[in-house]
């Protein structure tokens, strides 16, 4: 079998990479344990998770009502709502732009830039709990929920993707969304690193059993710490700093929808086939939810590279938002 390699550099961290050509070998299975082909594992034994992976945002986050009770939707239902997509891409790629206007139409990226992947069978990604849906939110995530500021106070009130800092923090940071859903993994006999397209930004999990970082050290993304459990490379994922929202639906436009103190996350990769990766994340937030939930969707193999993600860090919006909120003030003033 034939192999690229390339070669990426990332801030402290220069590793070789190893994008695997397709072969016509699927994973098998032995007693629910993954068991890969050689072709598929690095030369030190570990499943090969080396490559680009694009992950599709075009499954509902929970599940809707019209399929309460259905875990998956036929192959007929899928290629159906596929064609119904492809029909709507084509018309708004034919529509004419809609400019912004001051006092009315904002405008928005076309959807040319737009890149929401393939719907699959699952009619959810939310596997757990068993209906597709977030569990009910504590009093405490019941107040974050709700007591939301205006946004336009200081920039600080605006949310850490928006302010390019990060694409949300964990567990917001793997989420597919409309466009840009790309991770480059490598790999080491003690070390993986992902690459996110979007914020480029770049998670390294130690697999060398280290412990974890003091508990007064929080991070966007977390202290990770990585093991295998047969064919599967399980993350566990603590630290994270508060202002990180696995609140859902999930709000881009604020810094306050924040997490518990005490979040963890437990995430599971699974390479299932030749071009197909099983991600799955555990999310255990006590202070905001009744109960743990866990979202699952697949990977896919891609042959395109991966372009450097620039953020509007020059983001003369922000201009506009806080002079709008000055107005605001003096008309509420004037009063």
């Amino acid at each position: 079998m034939s192999a690229r390699r390339f070669v990426f550099a990332i801030p402290l961290v220069a590793l070789g990479v190893a994008l695997l050509a397709a072969a016509p070998v699927t994973a098998q299975t032995n007693g629910g344990d993954s068991v890969l082909p050689d072709e598929f594992r690095t030369p030190w034994g570990h499943p090969d998770l080396q490559g680009i992976w694009s992950s599709s945002g075009a499954t509902p986050m929970e599940r809707p009502d019209e399929y309460q009770g259905r875990a998956t939707l036929s192959d007929e239902e899928v290629a159906q709502i596929r064609r119904a997509t492809e029909e709507r891409d084509q018309q708004l790629l034919l529509a004419d732009a809609r400019r912004t206007a001051a006092g009315g139409n904002v405008g928005a990226y076309n959807n040319f830039w737009m890149e929401r992947g393939a719907r699959n069978n699952r009619t959810s990604m939310l596997v757990d709990p068993p209906n597709g849906r977030f569990p009910p939110l504590t009093p405490e995530g019941q107040k974050a929920r709700i007591g939301q500021p205006r946004g336009d106070d200081t920039w600080e009130d605006r949310h850490i993707w928006e302010r390019c800092v990060t694409r949300g923090g964990m567990p917001n940071a793997m989420f597919p969304r409309s466009y840009n859903n790309n991770m480059q993994v490598f790999q080491t006999p003690d070390h993986v690193v992902m690459l996110l397209e979007q914020v480029h930004e770049v998670r390294v999990v130690p697999l060398d059993g280290r412990p974890p970082l003091a508990d007064n050290i929080g991070q966007w993304n977390g202290d990770a710490r990585g093991r295998w459990e047969g064919d599967t490379l399980v993350v566990t994922t603590t630290n994270l700093d508060r202002r990180v929202s696995a609140l859902q639906p999930w709000s881009a436009f604020s810094s306050h929808d924040g997490s518990g103190e005490d979040m963890m996350l437990v995430e599971r990769f699974t390479r299932t086939g030749p071009q197909t990766l099983e991600y799955e994340v555990e999310v255990h937030d006590p202070q905001m939810y009744t109960r743990s939930w866990t979202v699952a969707y697949p990977f896919s193999l891609s042959p395109d590279v991966m372009y450097e993600y620039a953020c509007h860090e020059g983001n003369l919006g922000m201009e506009g938002i806080l002079a709008g909120g000055r107005a605001d003030d003096a008309r509420e003033a004037a009063r």
